[in-house]
């Protein structure tokens, strides 16, 4: 699948491999692909962003992707569904967090292990992006993926990138409408 990759998706998964590193994440998740696909410039996923207002917008997806992160990694729709279940996820972290620190129930930190000379692997999650965008570039007839293939992959899986994204007014079906036009005409 890989060598399906344009120059700009390829940047998108090494970004996120050095998004993982940094971090010291056991695996590569949507999380570093989101992260990487925010860091690009002169591309068509970053034309996207750009477009949707999103590109001017890092810091409060960093901010939201951290939070998240505190969170477990849980997504609002998880939370409150274990609200709905009388779990109070909030007083959960609170108690973990006395116990062991902010941040304790952070995700992806591979415990200060010092720098690790192999390739980290994908994450289930991150895998799952990688084949949709595989998906979002043939329903188009698109014979290469690109970094928007990337984009609108994050967009359709649900998960903590998706949400945040679409936070910030970034979803599947308004990628697709700046990227490949809306279909229906809009009364102006």
């Amino acid at each position: 699948m890989f060598e399906r990759f344009t120059k700009d998706a390829r940047a998108v998964v090494a970004g996120a491999v050095g998004h993982a590193e940094r971090t010291g994440a056991e695996a590569v998740d949507e999380e570093h692909m989101l992260l990487a696909l925010l860091d690009r410039e002169g591309s068509r996923g970053s034309f996207a962003l750009a477009s949707l207002g999103a590109a001017g917008r890092r810091d409060s997806m960093e901010r939201s992707l951290a939070e998240a992160r505190r969170r477990g990694g849980l997504s609002r729709a998880d939370t409150e569904a274990l609200s709905g279940l009388g779990i109070d996820l909030s007083e959960i972290v609170s108690r973990v967090e006395e116990a062991h620190g902010v941040g304790a129930l952070g995700s992806g930190n591979g415990g200060g292990g010092g720098r690790r000379s192999r390739r980290r692997p994908f994450a289930p999650g991150a895998k799952d992006v990688l084949t949709r965008s595989l998906r979002a570039a043939l329903a188009r007839h698109d014979r290469h993926i690109g970094d928007e293939h990337l984009l609108m992959a994050l967009t359709a899986r649900p998960g903590v990138p998706a949400e945040v994204l679409a936070d910030h007014g970034v979803t599947y079906e308004a990628v697709t409408r700046v990227l490949y036009g809306g279909g229906e005409a809009e009364a102006g």
